[in-house]
């Protein structure tokens, strides 16, 4: 199964060569997100819409992307082509690692006109008659997402896409150049780590590594959104100190000596689609600054790293992930390991 994202700014003309695309991909078919977006319109609340500027922002509506794709490749199979603009790096890697956690390979394409040739795209976009305020409010959005669009091109957008230069190409010729590129191999597959979405409770097994001024090492995962402790799922028969170590090798290169010992102990209820189970935390003692600088972070799985004090962890992680090493912190000062429940100490 197959998804090919086609990515650009808004106004690049990402709809009108998708609809081009599916006559020249076999068994292919066209996914619009905006649809959800629409959809959510009428589903949520008036007050929960006004608290973001754009159902990009809204988790739901990853999830939707994610769980709609897959499901239309389930019923339809081959080739599902999504126009739509991501400009955001974790949202690109929430629903691309979500896709892949599913066994999508996604293909990513970038159409990018010149800026002259895609203000002259927007300024003669069509608006729905029935849209009130519809040219100024159609045209506005596009236009101020030029920036945003720019800042993403500067950044993760280029290394991560398959650019393709329509300035002078019709949506026609745009669609033929982007079906020989994904036919011919040259639109490679994203480069994601695929991880399985449980199917039930799980226990993960994460390591706290310190560096010389006793910050705790945190990654950023490619595969879902947020900041992480090194560490993972552990696998069937296999005991969560040596998950951690496992985990933290393959993550980073460092291989720990010594089994870690236990901080913390914490029962993740399941709050849907997420099943929760148990988390551990373990103590993988301090590194010194030669071994900071040997490690490594393999491309498909993390992003980046840094070691961060408590407080600046607070601004990173997800708040239960954060009191989970707020509670592993006071462990490890007071040399005794502690239970939780969602965070909370008990007994």
């Amino acid at each position: 199964m197959i998804v090919v994202w086609i990515n650009g700014a808004f106004g690049a003309g990402k709809t009108t060569t998708a609809r081009e695309l599916i006559d020249l991909i076999p068994n292919s078919t066209l996914f619009d997100p905006e649809l959800i977006g629409a959809g959510l319109t009428q589903l949520l609340p008036a007050k929960r819409l006004a608290e973001v500027g754009d159902f990009q922002d809204l988790p739901i509506w990853r999830r939707l992307v994610v769980d709609t794709a897959a499901a239309m490749l389930a019923e339809l199979g081959g080739v599902l082509v999504v126009p739509m603009t991501l400009l955001r790096q974790d949202y690109r890697d929430e629903i691309f690692g979500g896709l892949a956690s599913r066994r999508i390979a996604v293909r990513h394409v970038l159409l990018a006109p010149a800026e002259t040739i895609l203000r002259e795209r927007i300024a003669d976009r069509e608006v729905p008659p029935d849209l009130p305020d519809g040219e100024i409010r159609v045209r506005q959005w596009s236009y101020d997402h030029i920036e945003p669009y720019h800042a993403a091109l500067a950044g993760w957008l280029t290394a991560d896409a398959h650019p393709v230069d329509t300035s002078a190409l019709t949506p026609y010729e745009a669609a033929v150049r982007i079906a020989g590129a994904v036919s011919g191999g040259t639109v490679p597959v994203c480069d994601i780590v695929q991880t399985p979405e449980p199917t039930s409770e799980t226990v993960a097994a994460g390591v706290l590594l310190f560096d010389e001024q006793d910050r705790v090492l945190l990654v950023d995962p490619t595969y879902k959104a947020g900041w992480e402790f090194p560490g993972g799922v552990v696998e069937s028969g296999e005991a969560p100190a040596r998950a951690g170590i496992r985990e933290v090798a393959e993550e980073t290169g460092i291989q720990l000596v010594d089994v870690p010992s236990l901080l913390v102990v914490d029962w993740e209820p399941p709050v849907p689609p997420a099943y929760g189970g148990l988390r551990l935390l373990y103590d993988g003692g301090r590194l010194d600054s030669d071994e900071a600088r040997r490690m490594l972070l393999p491309g498909p799985e993390l992003r980046a790293w840094r070691f961060v004090t408590e407080e600046e962890a607070a601004g990173l992680l997800p708040p239960v992930r954060y009191e989970r090493l707020r509670w592993a912190l006071r462990a490890r000062e007071r040399g005794a390991a502690l239970y939780l429940e969602a965070g909370v100490p008990t007994g």
